[in-house]
């Protein structure tokens, strides 16, 4: 839908493998469904490689699924409008994308070839090696597809990345909670009364606020959806206003955060 309905009628294009197969098409009338297989069929044997045959195998089988997709089934153009085109075509590739990440697969080697340049590179790191690759692709488009569609292109980009972080991520992302407080006890007790599962570790004070040194204490860990995050502070700093809270993004997380009330 993205491709097909925003972006292939207004000559816009995308990062990585798919932005070179749109370009590539566009400027040699190759059929974009055989371009997107093609070009990525390198960076699927380098995921086999690399990765394993169980990724390789969902990365193919999704990747021909896009393909077919582009080759056989009709989508309405939906807007002519760059601006609504550039924003809703990234959309739903970021969707699309998202989707086959959760589900263990990639709809785009980029991600296969900037991991294993960052490996061998000690100053590259994955999104180093992605936006240098994107770099030259908008800059060849600015070149065969004119400026403000490049402009546009790069709007899109930002869009899809925007989407595929919401669909990994989502409304469900987890944030881990430390806290360092006199009452840790009663504060394990008070997050696992509210259904969430804490892990507790034994440490000491420094010059503190509080003025004690040396003085053990109870450090409490516990992971919670950002909308859980608001109740569970409020909650704590009602029971210690003084105590110390640490927050920070998880990206991911496995197991232990069933919401019983034994769970501990």
């Amino acid at each position: 839908m993205g491709l097909k309905g925003f972006l292939l009628s207004s000559k816009f294009i995308d990062g990585g493998v798919t932005g070179i197969s749109m370009l590539v098409a566009d400027t040699t009338n190759t059929p974009l469904s055989v371009l997107i297989f093609v070009i990525n069929l390198p960076f699927l044997f380098l995921g086999y490689r690399r990765l394993g045959i169980s990724f390789a195998i969902k990365s193919a089988l999704a990747i021909a699924g896009l393909s077919l997709c582009l080759a056989f089934i009709h989508f309405p153009d939906v807007t002519h409008d760059k601006l609504l085109t550039a924003v809703f075509g990234g959309f739903f590739i970021g969707v699309g994308i998202g989707l086959a990440i959760r589900g263990g697969a990639v709809l785009d080697g980029t991600e296969i070839a900037a991991l294993l340049v960052s490996k061998k590179s000690n100053f590259l790191k994955v999104n180093d090696v992605i936006l240098l690759l994107n770099v030259v692709i908008f800059s060849a488009a600015i070149f065969f597809l004119g400026v403000e569609s490049a402009l546009y292109s790069i709007l899109t980009y930002f869009a899809a990345s925007k989407m595929i972080d919401f669909i990994i991520n989502g409304i469900e992302q987890y944030i881990g909670i430390t806290v360092v407080s006199v009452k840790g006890d009663d504060i394990r007790k008070l997050i696992t009364g509210m259904g969430r599962g804490v892990t507790v570790y034994e440490g000491k004070s420094g010059y503190g606020k509080d003025g004690h040194i040396n003085d053990p204490r109870d450090i409490i860990f516990t992971v919670a959806t950002r909308l859980e995050i608001p109740a569970i502070k409020a909650r704590i700093l009602e029971m210690d206003p003084s105590a110390f809270i640490v927050q920070q993004s998880i990206d991911d997380t496995t197991g232990g955060l069933l919401k019983r009330k034994d769970h501990h």
